[in-house]
């Protein structure tokens, strides 16, 4: 009951947040030569940069339609790594606001994130307009985008609500999760099919499971590949395993919220 109190609150300060996500986007293209077209050039750049390594310079061109199956991973692993970057440091970076005026403190790793999450919606065209270009028709099934969103935005919640946390009282957290962010996103499937992973491993006569392995451990694989599902080839995810994803996340943004509320009240002294 008091966690549904605390998002109650949340609820209440909506019209703040909705306005923080405002500032948020504008300040983010201000004095920007290409203004929102950043939305859709990040992306579109790293996707050349992978196609041009791997279909070029590697010649591996088992995937077909390569630049279309890598952008599908690379759009909501944006998403992930830029609301858990910036989620990361929003407590610090306004203490300002924390030590002076009183709102509910998941204001500011829930404007981050969904100042991400705009942005992610604004690049998914790039990625439409992509695939008809490459000949790729698209399945009804792409209706069912909402559904990997939302898990994924519940997942990076919880994450950006943990580690909001921890940055206020170890300010070496950001450092250390640039390192882990870049080695993880080498264990998700994101410019590689998860079906390249071996699905059993012997390892000094003991077995291993790397495929399996790699979505027990890694949800954001899971839910890239939920995505690529839909996006790329255009068929649905299978349900049992969104299913456990979806509750994966639950359990991490429950996790998240309640150390969150915990310590929040001790934000304004640490800061």
């Amino acid at each position: 009951m008091k966690l549904w109190h605390h998002l109650c609150e949340v609820w209440r300060y909506r019209e703040l947040i909705g306005n923080l996500v405002i500032r948020d986007l504008k300040v983010r293209y201000k004095n920007s030569l290409f203004g929102i077209a950043w939305s859709w050039l990040n992306p579109l750049l790293m996707m050349l940069v992978y196609t041009v390594f791997f279909t070029v310079l590697w010649g591996n061109n088992r995937i077909e339609h390569y630049p279309v199956f890598v952008l599908s991973g690379l759009l909501p692993w944006g998403f992930f790594t830029e609301s858990i970057i910036q989620a990361t440091g929003s407590i610090a970076s306004n203490a300002h606001l924390v030590k002076r005026v009183y709102f509910p403190r998941e204001v500011l790793p829930v404007t981050v994130t969904l100042s991400s999450l705009v942005n992610f919606l604004i690049a998914l065209p790039v990625f439409f307009a992509l695939a008809l270009l490459q000949g790729i028709r698209l399945s009804w099934w792409v209706l069912l985008l909402p559904v990997p969103v939302l898990v994924q935005l519940v997942f990076v919640l919880g994450l950006a609500f943990l580690l909001a946390t921890v940055n206020v009282f170890y300010r070496d957290t950001q450092h250390i999760l640039g390192v882990l962010i870049q080695a993880l996103f080498f264990l998700t499937p994101v410019f590689y099919s998860a079906t390249d992973v071996p699905q059993q491993v012997l390892f000094h006569g003991l077995m291993l499971y790397p495929r399996r392995w790699l979505y027990w451990v890694n949800p954001m694989a899971s839910i890239i590949s939920a995505y690529r599902d839909l996006l790329y080839f255009g068929a649905p995810t299978a349900w049992d395993f969104l299913m456990r994803t979806a509750l994966t996340a639950l359990v991490i943004f429950i996790l998240g919220y309640l150390v969150f509320l915990h310590y929040s009240p001790r934000f304004g002294e640490e800061v």
